[in-house]
């Protein structure tokens, strides 16, 4: 195995315009033979982190897109080795091939299938003709930059033409369902899950309060105690919770996001910015004051209060039960962010309020970062979807006289800790 991976990367290296492709994460080397002789290589790997044709085509939010880029593979190297002409339509027949039996040989080597491939072609040399032959279809142009190292992206100012695949059907609307199949869900686990649910001048005015947190180490350090403190606090904000996810995500700030932290430069002749180690994080929060990085915190969340991420309440008003509106209204101020009319609060009719409620969910585009709040008469299967797929998490009241769903709940919550711990009053001796 080990002398064949040797030989395919010599050949994509020798006779590839884009020379080898090193494996990152999950990827698979696969080769097309006739007659026992290698006639066709290709390259498989992670997809693009964000791409902004590809997700309006699937329709995820971005909490999905974070969760769920696993799903989504990406064809990273494809060379022919026969002679021009030697075998007809060698190139579409090689990728009809692979993308019928693509789910499941990534199911045996990674646990899961994937349910959606992407390449791109280079406009100026290929026209992509074998990849529109094979039914791969185009959605538009990229930007033009191509990765610089690891994690940095520069413009190359040679846009490529992306296309998909669909290794399903209906694979867009299953990548962005609330309920995946089974065979792919051990796929929706990508290092990249997490969404930031701050805007760039909250960052920037996170980062100079967090620059006024005494600093316990000593004056000889290389990355200043606010940018470290500022990359823990937005990991934590993204859902990252322990120090090896934050790290992660401290790897995969773009360098513009590093240079507004006031990280340090590689070198002085050179533009990118490092990131902390493992090491870096671990010696400093090890000794931090942690009541003063709270202090900030809270002055920091004071300044912001009514901008940040707030719950949403749902509820309806009637006069006499029969007319009324249905709100989303913010929790702290009161105000309405959406509302329809209602014709009565409960009934199967299309304007009653349950109906009422799910198409006025169903209107909004993004909820992620978002809480909706709603009494028992909300607690319906279809609205908490209605939500979930649209990034949103809900807390819906759930009362007795709904057996199975209060059942279900009681059975799920059996054995946890209670959020708040409550305090058992003395006894007398």
């Amino acid at each position: 195995m080990v002398k064949e991976h040797k030989r395919f990367d010599s050949l994509l290296g020798d006779y590839h315009y884009l020379g080898e492709s090193r494996p990152v994460g999950d990827s698979m080397r696969m080769v097309a033979e006739i007659d026992g002789q290698w006639v066709g290589l290709l390259m498989w790997g992670s997809a693009a982190y964000r791409l902004k044709d590809r997700d309006e085509f699937i329709g995820w939010t971005p909490t999905q897109r974070a969760q769920r880029q696993k799903l989504v593979v990406q064809n990273r190297r494809f060379l022919l080795l026969a002679e021009r002409g030697e075998h007809p339509n060698l190139a579409s027949r090689i990728l009809g091939s692979v993308v019928r039996e693509l789910p499941r040989l990534w199911f045996e080597a990674f646990g899961y299938e994937p349910l959606l491939a992407e390449t791109f072609t280079d406009i100026e040399a290929y026209e992509g003709t074998c990849y529109k032959a094979s039914g791969w279809q185009t959605l538009g142009l990229t930007k033009g930059y191509s990765r610089h190292r690891a994690d940095f992206y520069v413009p190359n100012n040679r846009p490529k033409k992306l296309w998909v695949r669909q290794l399903c059907k209906d694979a867009p609307a299953l990548l962005r369902a609330m309920n995946l199949p089974e065979v792919c869900r051990k796929g929706a686990q990508s290092d990249a899950d997490g969404v930031l649910p701050l805007q760039k001048k909250q960052i920037e005015s996170l980062h100079q309060v967090l620059c006024k947190a005494p600093d316990p180490r000593a004056s000889n350090r290389t990355f200043h105690i606010g940018s470290i403190l500022t990359i823990v606090a937005m990991a934590i904000f993204s859902g990252h919770q322990n120090l090896v996810q934050i790290v992660r995500f401290a790897n995969r700030l773009r360098n513009d996001q590093r240079k507004d932290l006031g990280l340090p430069r590689f070198s002085s002749d050179s533009s990118y910015r490092k990131v902390p180690s493992y090491k870096v994080f671990y010696n400093l929060l090890r000794k931090l004051d942690v009541e003063a990085f709270a202090r900030c915190l809270s002055q920091w969340l004071a300044q912001h209060s009514g901008t940040l991420p707030t719950a949403l309440a749902l509820d309806g008003k009637f006069i006499r039960n029969t007319v009324g509106v249905v709100c989303l209204v913010d929790h702290d101020t009161g105000v309405p962010r959406s509302m329809t009319k209602a014709s009565k609060k409960e009934g199967e009719g299309k304007d009653c309020e349950i109906k009422a409620a799910q198409r006025m969910i169903r209107e909004e585009t993004d909820l992620s970062n978002t809480l909706i709040t709603a009494d028992a008469l909300h607690c319906q299967r279809q609205t908490a979807n209605d939500i979930v797929q649209r990034g949103g998490d809900f807390i819906l009241q759930a009362k007795d006289n709904q057996k199975t769903v209060h059942r279900l709940a009681a059975k799920l919550t059996r054995n946890l800790s209670p959020l708040l711990p409550v305090r058992k009053k003395p006894t007398a001796e």
